[in-house]
């Protein structure tokens, strides 16, 4: 019996890393990608035993290093079942006219081009084999706009539209597409959006209980598991203490 194949990107940390651990215990070979060579060795002692496992090492934003590293992978790798476009990040918090074009670029490049450069390289072998799930990790922010998000949710809006785009174009082949929508998941995500303050992104999570990444990752694998004829197309998952990107139930400390 041919291997099921996850492809994740973003699996150094946090859903990424969540969604390849629940993955190999459903049986699948895992590619793990990311910037971080070192945090993706370390995935491979972390895995269940025996988990069939191969890293690649690049930043999605840049095309010619996706490009060759996904085209460096042996043959035995090559026909992945499922891909999982997780790598995504929010850079600063300011209104659109205080915006930095640095931070712009790099949601823009990441969260969008980074998904296509990925999909750009898997897809057609999904095509040819007329087989395969696609998995593309949104968010909250893709459905709704807050105060201060505008570039952020517009990349997020972009990868909710590219998302329906898929379904639509390969429907055709047989193959799923989903988007996964979470709400506040305490990862690495507020850190980096307030640039390594931790007291800032400490306070993001305090006084509710926000959705962890592996309840994330319980989705991806409750999704892969569905009988053939059935796909979630559009998933949003909030914690309970979440109504909307703006509504947030705390409890008084």
């Amino acid at each position: 019996m041919e291997k099921k194949i996850a492809f994740i990107t973003g699996a150094t940390s946090g859903i990424g890393k969540a969604c390849a651990h629940y993955l190999a215990e459903e049986g699948f070979a895992i590619i793990g990608c990311g910037r971080r060579k070192e945090r993706l060795e370390a995935l491979q002692k972390e895995l269940p035993k025996g988990t069939p496992y191969h890293f690649l090492v690049f930043d999605v934003r840049e095309k010619d290093a996706v490009y060759e590293a996904i085209d460096s992978l042996p043959a035995e790798w090559q026909s992945i079942t499922v891909l999982i476009n997780n790598a995504g990040n929010a850079h600063g918090l300011d209104p659109i006219h205080e915006g930095s074009e640095e931070d712009w670029d790099a949601m823009m490049d990441i969260n969008v081009k980074g998904l296509l450069y990925v999909s750009k390289r898997i897809i057609p072998g999904m095509v040819e084999r007329k087989a395969g799930q696609i998995i593309n990790i949104g968010s909250t922010a893709g459905k709704e706009v807050y105060p201060k998000g505008n570039v952020y949710c517009g990349s997020k809006h972009a990868v909710d539209a590219i998302t329906k785009g898929m379904r639509l174009d390969l429907n055709p082949y047989g193959i799923k597409v989903m988007a996964i929508n979470p709400g506040l998941v305490d990862t690495e995500f507020s850190l980096v959006r307030f640039k390594g303050n931790d007291e800032k992104a400490a306070g993001v999570y305090k006084g509710f209980e926000p959705l962890k990444a592996e309840d994330v990752a319980d989705l991806v694998r409750y999704a892969v598991t569905r009988p053939p004829h059935v796909v979630l197309a559009d998933v949003i998952i909030l914690p309970t203490a979440q109504a909307s990107t703006t509504m947030l139930h705390k409890k008084e400390s």
